[in-house]
């Protein structure tokens, strides 16, 4: 075990090394749902209310690229069915353009119609607002983000590592 405070009382470390993790674990979870919190209030506000907070964000996530469902779930870690629900919707209120591949014909290849890239340009501009009032607060410096982003990238990979040798 690798702890970074003085080896005085290992119990104590573990202990508080534990509750870190845990608490970080309930804080990653609670703001990605304020974030979702966050998206819907915006567009609630905007008069926008076809698309919910989790596929305005899978249309952000999606961007200028083309992509097939799949790749969709490896990049943005979203679940199976959460996707393929979401994306069909997005096909229906016609957000989202779909294209059987033409090398695989199982695979459906998928890329934001115009509507499509105005809720994503939408939610860039939310994300826009709120880039430039944290870099006017107190909040964090530069290198804390840095920082931050560098240790929740470590954990990514972490848990991604964990995944891969379970199976």
């Amino acid at each position: 075990m690798q702890f970074t405070a003085t080896a005085a009382d290992p119990k104590k470390q573990r202990l508080r090394y534990e509750r870190g993790y845990l608490e970080t674990l309930s804080l990653i979870e609670r703001l990605h749902r304020l974030l979702l919190d966050v998206i819907k209030d915006d567009f609630e506000r905007s008069g926008a209310s076809e698309v919910n907070s989790v596929q305005a964000l899978l249309l952000y996530n999606i961007g200028d690229s083309e992509l097939t469902a799949g790749e969709l779930r490896t990049k943005g870690y979203y679940q199976g069915s959460n996707v393929s629900y979401n994306l069909k919707k997005m096909v229906e209120f016609g957000y989202i353009h779909h294209e059987r591949c033409s090398v695989d014909r199982r695979a459906v290849r998928i890329k934001l119609t115009p509507k499509g890239h105005a809720i994503r340009q939408q939610v860039a501009n939310l994300f826009d607002r709120q880039i430039t009032t944290i870099s006017e607060l107190p909040l964090y410096t530069t290198d804390e983000v840095s920082a931050q982003t560098d240790m929740l990238k470590r954990l990514e990979r972490f848990w991604a590592d964990q995944i891969r040798f379970i199976y």
